[in-house]
């Protein structure tokens, strides 16, 4: 009798204990929720200054109207030709964005001080379990000792080594093109092709490692692809912005071991530099060093030398952060300029003729076809269409920043701190309040004599201001060098996609984390000669 009663008490206890923590998370749910509406409240009066599209409703905001794909970019356009220079936008009471799409909106944004700009979680917190807090994603302090050791490793005297590298990685591309044109399979698509080039050069530039990943599966080159294609997937699936989640995923064990991969082999590569430079410093100082050739320095040694003011260099890890970010951020980006600059010179065959012409010229009376660092300046009209390719298709479509302070603009507007700035890179390039005809291609809006009445901020390719990409002066080298050496020995003309079997030249565009194509870029490629490159 007095056991069932004692049971009776403990079930009633425990269901007082579960009432009470259920009482609690319920408590703990409404502050929440109250607290976030009440934040949504205050951001949308904060933010009325600013034109507003049409939303869903109060709470859901413009959830509804994020298109993907060609779609996502046309209503781009529709927004910029309405709002002229800026809109605020929300996805439900969580995020609240101003979009600026005009250089007098870009440039006190672009250029407000480091100190107090801050790399938002939402578009770019996916990426920190690959870069960690590399100086893509760092802020404040830290952020400046990044940039100031980083520096060194684009200074000029530092890309002119370089140059051999791009032009040995486009020899191995154009040798396994014209094997393909010769079997007749010359309609390719351009972003598998170039893509393994771009890689296969980034690693011969920070590692001085000969990957052969254009001709041959590498662990290494083939775990940065996959990465790069979970990020993407990632990034479309809300959900899974949640690490606790993500983790648990099929997608998120691939991950990690893609990752495990990927820092392995950085791991060894540092810790067998650091072993070398540690050798060499010793045998300088048991002889000449001056008799004994000089291995050129690539990425990864410069980072391992440099010192902060306090004679403190970077960290294993630290090291692994940034050369991570080097090849994430520099292969895909270039290697989707450089498709986009050849597709356009493909559409417009006139202009790939006086590009052709030009590196020609350049070219007339050598032993070799080798672009040399003192070329790239050599090659003016060649780099107008490379900037009018980036105006029109630049590989990064928006940047994203926070500030810990409130942000004056033009008209008298403020955005909040706490609010993200969407500066949207593809909007400004497209914005006909900026551009004449800012839908076609047009390579002399670039010629110095028409470029003195541009805005400093209607052209920002690389971003701009204290936080712009570091590596601009090492993707336009290569540029320039690939595309160069491409029309030396290639004519170009619009291809066909044979699975969809559409119309020479039709492309819908698909943004990701860089431009892309929806089913890739097809171009058609006819091999000429060397006679015929010289004396045509």
């Amino acid at each position: 009798m007095f056991g069932g009663l004692s049971q009776v008490l403990s079930w009633a206890g425990l269901c007082q204990v579960l009432f009470a923590i259920f009482i609690g998370l319920a408590g703990v749910v409404a502050f929440c929720t109250v607290r976030l509406l009440a934040r949504h409240v205050w951001y949308t009066h904060r933010l009325s200054c600013f034109s507003k599209p049409h939303a869903d409703s109060w709470l859901l905001g413009h959830l509804s109207q994020m298109k993907r794909g060609e779609e996502g970019l046309h209503h781009t356009d529709k927004l910029v030709q309405t709002y002229k220079h800026s809109c605020y936008w929300f996805m439900g009471p969580f995020y609240h964005l101003v979009r600026v799409f005009h250089p007098d909106y870009n440039k006190p944004l672009l250029m407000a001080p480091a100190n107090i700009t801050v790399k938002d979680e939402l578009f770019y917190g996916i990426l920190r379990p690959w870069l960690g807090r590399s100086l893509l994603l760092s802020n404040g302090e830290e952020w400046h000792r990044r940039r100031r050791l980083l520096t060194p490793a684009f200074h000029f005297d530092i890309l002119k080594n370089y140059v051999a590298m791009f032009n040995s990685s486009t020899n191995t591309l154009h040798a396994k093109w014209r094997r393909l044109v010769e079997e007749g399979e010359g309609n390719m698509e351009m972003f598998d092709h170039v893509t393994l080039m771009t890689l296969d050069s980034l690693l011969k530039c920070a590692f001085s490692y000969n990957s052969n990943c254009q001709e041959s599966t590498s662990e290494y080159a083939s775990a940065i692809a996959e990465l790069h294609d979970l990020i993407i997937e990632r990034r479309t699936k809300i959900l899974h912005h949640w690490d606790w989640l993500y983790w648990r995923t099929r997608q998120g064990q691939k991950f990690k071991k893609a990752l495990s991969v990927v820092n392995r082999f950085t791991r060894e590569v540092v810790q067998r530099r650091r072993a070398l430079i540690s050798q060499q410093r010793e045998t300088a100082t048991q002889s000449d060093s001056t008799t004994e050739p000089r291995r050129r320095k690539d990425f990864v040694d410069i980072i391992l030398l440099e010192k902060d003011d306090e004679g403190r260099g970077l960290t294993d890890e630290e090291i692994q952060a940034e050369a991570n970010t080097f090849m994430f951020a520099g292969h895909d980006t270039t290697a989707s300029a450089i498709c986009w600059v050849l597709y356009n010179l493909a559409c417009h065959t006139h202009y790939q003729e006086q590009c052709r012409q030009e590196v020609m010229d350049l070219m007339q009376g050598r032993d070799t076809e080798e672009i040399e660092w003192d070329d790239l300046s050599s090659l003016p009209f060649t780099t107008m269409c490379i900037k009018e390719a980036l105006r029109l298709h630049s590989p990064v479509l928006a940047v994203t920043r926070k500030y810990t302070q409130d942000m004056k603009l033009p008209g008298d507007r403020t955005v909040p701190k706490g609010a993200i700035c969407l500066v949207s890179i593809y909007g400004t390039h497209r914005n006909p309040a900026v551009w004449t005809n800012p839908q076609e291609f047009q390579p002399l809006r670039f010629d110095p004599a028409n470029t003195r009445g541009h805005s400093s901020h209607a052209f920002i390719p690389f971003s701009s201001g204290p936080r712009n990409c570091i590596g601009q002066k090492f993707a336009l080298a290569e540029l320039r060098v690939v595309v160069a050496l491409t029309l030396l020995r290639f004519r170009l003309t619009p291809g066909i996609n044979p699975d969809l079997g559409t119309a020479p030249g039709e492309v819908r565009r698909l943004p990701l984390l860089v431009l892309r194509a929806e089913g890739g870029l097809w171009l058609q490629l006819e091999s000429l000669t060397s006679h015929t490159s010289r004396d045509d």
